[in-house]
């Protein structure tokens, strides 16, 4: 558990504006998941990619900067709420870095394993100056700078996996495996 993250002992109260900060920051709940909520925040956000990919890439990149904009703000109001510092509960950072790893790509299945796999390194491994984000940047920005920073890492890597050709390559051998 990251140092400050435990809820103080008289929990807020509940206002309409924490409610909606709560689902959001939470991303619809997944966040409450007992084990590995980042992880359930990164895979919740799946179907939202998929369906994005489905209304174009306008779409998709609107919908991006408002999760990151809304995001922001729903981790700023659930922090300050429980008196945390980018609580484990808030996975709305992970939902919008696994959707930034996947923005350049086609969204094939390969591509959206590959990404949450990735992504979930970076998010974890916290390489400079993701580590640096997650130390030094306080708030609902702190909260989504490192996740958007480790996806830009995953993007990076997943663009240049698809770009030489490793994913046809890779996908064309275990589709012939199996």
């Amino acid at each position: 558990m990251k140092l400050g993250t435990t809820p103080h002992a008289v929990p807020p109260r509940r206002t309409p504006r924490l409610m909606a900060a709560t689902v959001i920051a939470t991303f619809f709940g997944a966040g409450f998941v007992p084990v590995a909520p980042g992880t359930a925040g990164a895979a919740a956000a799946i179907p939202l990619c998929l369906l994005l990919d489905r209304l174009g890439p306008a779409s998709y990149f609107l919908a991006l900067v408002a999760v990151v904009g809304i995001g922001i703000w729903a981790a700023d109001v659930y922090d300050e709420a429980w008196q945390t510092h980018d609580a484990q509960r808030i996975v709305v950072d992970e939902a919008a870095g696994y959707l930034l790893t996947l923005a350049f790509v086609p969204r094939s299945i390969f591509n959206l394993v590959l990404g949450f796999a990735l992504f979930r390194l970076f998010d974890v491994w916290k390489p400079w100056p993701v580590s640096y984000a997650d130390r030094h940047v306080h708030g609902g920005l702190g909260a989504m700078l490192d996740d958007l920073l480790a996806a830009g890492y995953a993007a990076a890597l997943l663009l240049i996996i698809e770009r030489t050709g490793l994913v046809a390559l890779v996908s064309g051998y275990f589709a012939a495996r199996f």
